[in-house]
């Protein structure tokens, strides 16, 4: 079997010498070449084809950004970024997924070499993910035009006091999970929603310092309101709550209203926040008024946990192979029949909506 072929870009000769030992360590995958900046990149990938490419963001000469726009132009090909542990390092990150980067890691704070070692089986695990999706480098629909124009959609703010008991734990729910591609096709769905959807829970597969700096960016896109979810507080409808880095995020009741639970436990399915934790607690609080959303990603987290949801009564969509950039965590869950329907990204929100109408979720459908 061929070796994944990757080229490492990187200004640090550290981090170079450790992706080079992480990568050519796994039976599957070899370093071909380092470049120290973007000039000497596109000389061995011209050169080379690689499979992969690792890019650092933050470079001297021509930053990660900039040659990232001119790989997916002149040579798509699989990017994974290599990002730093800052608000700054996170927005920037999300503009190179935004422009077609396949997924990021991050570079630790402290102790770096230890860090970098550390994180061997995310970042192999990710190279494998971004090599999965080399033919399926398509682009993604047109961002909104107030997210084009950098504005911020305006939208009501409603008091949870003002909304009586109207929204009690009959109300409909969304549980969402996803990971490589997921930031993207989240933001695919969330922008078709008007401000009268249901509440929807989300676990993206993202690491603390990441999922504020996300949830903020979809806020200004999106009609919905868009957070990252903190303990305890009260689910409302309208609005979007993102699993926190470092939590696991469960759906729990407090006497008739919805609730956001945070959980600082252990990984599950190697994956803290996990897919798996927030739909299997939509199986024990309310899956006859959950609608499952699985997205994008390698890897089987959350399948189990949705075919049990269903069974207990859900309805659940997954998105299809062809708008997937990964199709391992919705093929998996399709593998156990836990999906209703299989529907193209660009679809998901109108089937969602036109599900909701057809059961009395909403009064009607506006996409």
């Amino acid at each position: 079997m061929s070796k994944i072929k990757v080229v490492v870009v990187d200004d640090s000769a550290l981090i170079r010498n450790l992706m080079t030992k992480i990568i050519n360590s796994q039976p599957d995958m070899e370093t071909v070449a380092t470049a120290p900046d973007p000039f000497i990149a596109r000389e061995h990938i011209k050169r080379l084809n690689p499979d992969v490419i690792t890019l650092d963001i933050e470079m001297p000469k021509m930053d990660g950004i900039e040659f990232l726009e001119r790989i997916m132009r002149l040579r798509p090909t699989p990017v994974v970024m290599v990002s730093t542990l800052t608000d700054k390092g996170a927005d920037v990150t999300f503009k190179a997924l935004e422009l077609g980067a396949v997924d990021f890691v991050t570079k630790p704070k402290l102790d770096i070499s230890q860090g970098m070692l550390d994180y061997a089986n995310e970042i192999t695990d990710k190279i494998r993910a971004a090599y999965a999706a080399r033919y399926r480098l398509t682009k993604l629909p047109e961002k909104s035009a107030a997210a084009l124009a950098g504005s911020e959609v305006a939208k009501p703010v409603i008091a949870p006091a003002a909304l009586g008991n109207r929204f009690a734990a009959t109300e409909k729910l969304v549980l969402m999970g996803s990971s490589t591609g997921g930031t993207e096709a989240i933001r695919v769905i969330l922008e078709q929603l008007p401000t009268d959807s249901p509440a929807i829970l989300i676990t993206q597969h993202m690491p603390a310092g990441f999922t504020k700096s996300f949830a903020d960016r979809l806020n200004q896109v999106c009609q919905i309101t868009v957070k990252e979810a903190t303990h305890g507080e009260r689910v409302l409808p309208g609005h979007a709550y993102v699993a926190p880095g470092d939590k696991h995020l469960k759906l729990g009741r407090n006497g008739a209203n919805y609730i956001c639970q945070l959980e600082d436990s252990e990984p599950v399915n190697r994956h803290k926040p996990s897919v798996e934790v927030l739909f299997k607690s939509g199986t024990e609080v309310s899956p006859r008024n959950i609608i499952g959303v699985m997205l994008t990603g390698m890897g089987k987290d959350g399948a189990q946990a949705m075919a049990d949801m269903k069974k207990a009564g859900s309805y659940n969509i997954c998105q299809d192979e062809a708008s997937c950039v990964v199709f391992g965590m919705p093929r998996e869950a399709i593998a156990l029949g836990a999906a209703d329907e299989v529907v193209p990204l660009n679809q998901i929100a109108k089937r969602l909506l036109e599900h909701l109408s057809k059961i009395g979720g909403r009064a009607a459908i506006r996409v």
